[in-house]
């Protein structure tokens, strides 16, 4: 059987990890063991935060959302209750929005719900 040297193979596959961990500190930047770690667990991290950032973006819609309502004398949890009531289906992410950049809609919104 003829041998087979495997000598590209294995600088392209280096060569692909160590560009793929270009602009680490340390050793992970250069070094083939800890560079392999490292990209292993940016990995992994990088999948749980795509999952995180849901989680925050939603809590920060809530609290932007709270905010323009307690300036007009009612709580979070009863603005939502009302927009229930009232049948309104808007979801948080475009109510933060309006709080943020449009206050006038939401202004007509919440004068309406109250009444």
């Amino acid at each position: 059987m003829p041998r087979v040297k495997r000598g590209t193979n294995h600088v392209k596959k280096r060569r692909k990890l160590l560009k793929a961990v270009k602009g680490y500190k340390w050793g992970r930047k250069n070094l083939i063991k800890l560079a392999r770690t490292a990209r292993t667990k940016a990995g992994a991290h990088s999948y749980v935060d795509r999952r995180k950032k849901k989680r925050t973006m939603r809590g920060l819609w809530q609290i932007k959302i709270n905010a323009f309502v307690r300036e007009r004398d009612l709580s979070y949890s009863n603005f939502i209750h009302l927009l229930k009531t009232n049948e309104i289906e808007i979801d948080r992410k475009i109510l933060a929005d309006l709080a943020e950049n449009n206050k006038e809609i939401l202004n007509t919104l919440v004068s309406q719900l109250s009444k």
